[in-house]
């Protein structure tokens, strides 16, 4: 199947370069540019693109506001998915973009295939973000975590089996499926079960969302400096 995407970015030689670089995979088809905020939103209603990529610094209205109006918000209507691709790695940006609902966050001097790699993990329903992402998201919400603030059902943790709390715990210390096969002595398609389980239980979106919940939600403890 084709994945469309919609690229939201003020630059028109960055749009252009993301349109050569998406267009190159056969199965990736650009139905869609935007120049700012705004237009970002409203293309991706009319469109439904499977994967937005969202710039940050944009004019009218910045990536990060795009990204809570159209998916932290609930807006019924899209089934898109925001992959934020920016130049800027600054904390503000990579938590305000992910707790405004983004699956993904990568920075524009990712290597073209790896970008036409992350947006088919993007359409697949998975989240990504790039290695330095990652550890940052993990060390920030193990120092400073904020109790309840994804405003999820805590005791939903209830729901989970023993195998499922340890699958959870192991996501939470940023373990991908096949490290958390291998302390687990399990095969990596029995982690990926455990995994679709552990975010349908806890209505999770994806793995960035569960790394949040488990800090916010004392499945981890925090580690104060």
């Amino acid at each position: 199947m084709t994945t469309t995407v919609l690229i939201a970015d003020d630059d028109h030689l960055m749009r252009a370069g993301l349109v050569a670089v998406l267009e190159s995979d056969a199965d990736i088809e650009v139905i869609g540019q935007a120049s700012t905020g705004r237009e970002a939103i409203a293309l991706t209603r009319r469109r439904e693109p499977d994967v937005v990529l969202m710039d940050v610094q944009m004019p009218d209205l910045d990536g990060i506001e795009a990204t809570r109006e159209l998916i932290g918000s609930g807006c019924p209507g899209t089934a898109s998915r925001v992959l934020i691709l920016t130049t800027f790695e600054e904390d503000a940006y990579i938590f305000g973009g992910l707790r405004a609902g983004a699956s993904g966050f990568l920075l524009k001097r990712t290597r073209p295939e790896e970008l036409i790699r992350a947006v088919h993990t993007i359409a697949a329903g998975e989240s990504l973000l790039s290695p330095s992402v990652t550890r940052r998201v993990i060390d920030r919400m193990s120092r400073h975590p904020a109790p309840g603030a994804s405003g999820l059902d805590a005791d939903a943790l209830d729901e989970l089996t023993p195998r499922e709390s340890e699958v959870l715990e192991l996501l939470a210390g940023g373990l991908s499926n096949a490290e958390i096969a291998n302390q687990l002595i399990i095969e990596e398609s029995t982690v990926k079960t455990h995994v679709k389980r552990v975010l349908m239980k806890l209505g999770l979106r994806d793995r960035v969302q569960a790394v949040i919940f488990a800090y916010e939600h004392g499945v981890v403890p925090s580690r104060h400096a």
